[in-house]
């Protein structure tokens, strides 16, 4: 397996931020993350976690949900509050519900325990893909105000004061470049899901989830039709370039 390289920089180990209160499954995971040419390093409560997430400027965090201090899903609020590093929930949970809860929170993928630990390597690779893929393809996409910068991983949109806005979208949100780069043309949930989760559970529900978060944050922004749903099928973009 080919690792990615942190920040896209080659010859870079990525470094991953486990917060988990159980040593064994750190040392465990450790030793697999490593062996794929990242570097591992250990949170072990909620706290901690977001102390370290300041300190090190991970380039992924694989998050337990049962962590003593905060839980998981305040350390996953707050991480979202300051940026979108990907993250990965872990949880003892299997029911699809709780799955599409994290994936709603912010969420850029989930494992459940317990788990095979080469798959969560493989699914921290997929993910750091995911994050890098923009640098892959230095161009501009316009989607009415909206303007999605593949190079910079990053979106803005026009205010009408002269000043551009940011618009804060995690990894996975950024499927909204697969939707811009089609103007005009419904893609289905099936083919969001390969291009969001391809190594994870095919459940077409998670794109829905993904798409309604990042309808949200478009609409806060005061973008209105940017990604319209089209019923039993998938969805579009609204705009033309």
């Amino acid at each position: 397996m080919t690792s990615v390289p942190r920040g896209g920089q080659a010859g870079t180990r990525p470094v991953i931020l486990l917060a988990e209160d159980e040593p064994e499954i750190f040392v465990i995971l450790q030793a697999y993350l490593e062996r794929e040419g990242m570097t591992a390093r250990h949170a072990p409560d909620g706290l901690a976690a977001l102390a370290l997430h300041a300190q090190w400027q991970p380039d992924l965090v694989l998050l337990d949900i049962a962590l003593p201090a905060l839980d998981g899903w305040q350390v996953l609020a707050e991480l979202r509050r300051r940026g979108s590093t990907p993250v990965i929930m872990l949880t003892a949970r299997d029911q699809d519900l709780d799955k599409l809860m994290a994936l709603r929170a912010g969420a850029d993928d989930y494992v459940v325990k317990p788990f095979n630990p080469a798959e969560v390597a493989a699914r921290v690779q997929a993910v750091l893909r995911r994050a890098h893929t923009a640098t892959a393809a230095p161009q501009a996409l316009r989607c009415g105000p909206l303007r999605i910068d593949e190079a910079s991983f990053e979106a803005w949109h026009d205010t009408g004061a002269g000043v551009p806005q940011r618009l804060p979208l995690t990894p996975t949100e950024f499927l909204l470049v697969h939707l811009a780069r089609r103007p005009g043309r419904v893609a289905t949930r099936l083919e969001l899901l390969e291009a969001c989760l391809p190594e994870g559970v095919a459940l077409t529900r998670t794109v829905d989830s993904h798409l309604s978060k990042l309808r949200g944050k478009l609409r806060q922004a005061g973008l209105q039709d940017i990604v319209v749903p089209v019923r039993s099928v998938g969805y579009r973009i609204g705009y033309t370039p």
